[in-house]
């Protein structure tokens, strides 16, 4: 669980070359508390953002660009591992420097969790040590991928 205090600090928890894409919803309300993570779309759509904490982590923010896919294509989600019709897994991406950008193959809308929530649910298991793993690769994607420091260190 973690704490964001105010939009300033949610613009913060972003790497600086981001925080001018980020569009922070009116009706967000800070503070902030989000169980594991939080993740909204652009209300123009074409975007999507996140923001998690692994443990130990501070607050880390991804802005990605949306691409919807094929509908009719069948895809499974490289976080949640669940598997989805067409355009609610895609390719989201984030500039990793000027000429590159690195994706992943995820749920279009960030709604990991609610999938792993809901398959529990239905199996009458517990959906944490599903939503760890989950939150632990959105972890080693910002670390690998964007080269994102989880400590916070040189943000």
């Amino acid at each position: 669980m973690f704490r964001i205090g105010s939009e300033e600090a949610l613009l913060e928890a972003f790497r600086p070359k981001d925080r001018k894409q980020v569009t922070v919803p009116r009706e967000m309300k800070f503070p902030l508390i989000a169980q594991h993570y939080h993740a909204w779309a652009h209300p123009a759509g074409g975007r999507v953002f996140l923001v998690f904490a692994v443990k130990g982590g501070v607050p880390t923010g991804i802005a990605f660009d949306v691409d919807g896919g094929i509908a009719a294509v069948p895809k499974m989600c490289d976080w949640c591992h669940c598997g989805r019709l067409g355009n609610q897994v895609g390719l989201l991406s984030a500039r990793l420097n000027a000429k590159k950008t690195v994706g992943v193959h995820v749920c279009t809308d960030l709604g990991c969790k609610q999938k792993l929530e809901d398959a529990a649910n239905r199996g009458g298991s517990s959906p944490l040590p599903g939503i760890e793993r989950l939150v632990a690769r959105m972890g080693r994607f910002a670390e690998e991928a964007l080269g994102i420091d989880l400590s916070g260190a040189g943000r």
